[in-house]
């Protein structure tokens, strides 16, 4: 692969062809915080909490650094008072679902947010995928997934692959960054029909 030079946060950074700003950040020791993003994923681009600004050939526009990919000769803002505001904004929106989110809490200390800004909501979820993306992609199962849209959007355990999936597994609940007993809650009530004939079974 081929090297590409460009510029982050005033600072000259080479980076590999094919790696996306959030990869050529990190790998120069510039933090940019996530919450959709994992490693061992596909790029989402969900949360835009990475949110940078970059400019080139004059022109500026945002984007999200875990999805768009290096480019040469580029300059890229990852803190700037348009940028703070934008990612204060997210968290006190993502806080209106999970005010007790220890991840979520301590970006709102750094970036100032307002967790009671907005209307508390019923649901806990943020929409990061984490646990979705990372059933199917890292084990395969499929056992959970994403219900309805907008607004309305949540996750989604399938109680016939998540009785037999599981209860052996649980590795997505730690990736959750509002709260792994929130996820354990919705897959136990998703199994909750199960259950009868589960214990029926013990009993043989």
């Amino acid at each position: 692969m081929s090297a590409t030079l460009l510029q982050i946060d005033g600072k000259q950074v080479e980076a590999q062809e094919g790696m996306t700003l959030l990869e050529a950040a990190q790998g120069a020791g510039i933090r940019i915080p996530t919450l959709c993003h994992h490693e061992g994923l596909e790029p989402y681009g969900g949360c835009r909490i990475c949110m940078v600004e970059i400019e080139k050939r004059g022109w500026s526009k945002l984007v999200a650094a875990c999805v768009y990919p290096v480019e040469g000769d580029v300059v890229v803002r990852t803190r700037s008072e348009k940028i703070d505001l934008i990612r204060k904004t997210i968290l006190e929106l993502l806080l209106a679902h999970a005010p007790d989110s220890p991840g979520l809490l301590s970006l709102a200390r750094e970036y100032g947010a307002d967790k009671d800004r907005f209307e508390a909501q019923a649901s806990f979820c943020v929409h990061c995928g984490l646990c979705v993306r990372y059933c199917s992609e890292i084990k395969k199962a499929n056992a959970v997934g994403f219900l309805d849209r907008g607004k309305r959007r949540e996750i989604a355990f399938i109680p016939e692959i998540a009785a037999a999936e599981c209860w052996s597994c649980m590795e997505c609940f730690a990736l959750c960054p509002t709260s792994a007993l929130q996820a354990a809650y919705v897959w136990v009530n998703a199994l909750v029909p199960s259950l009868p004939h589960v214990e029926a079974g013990s009993e043989r």
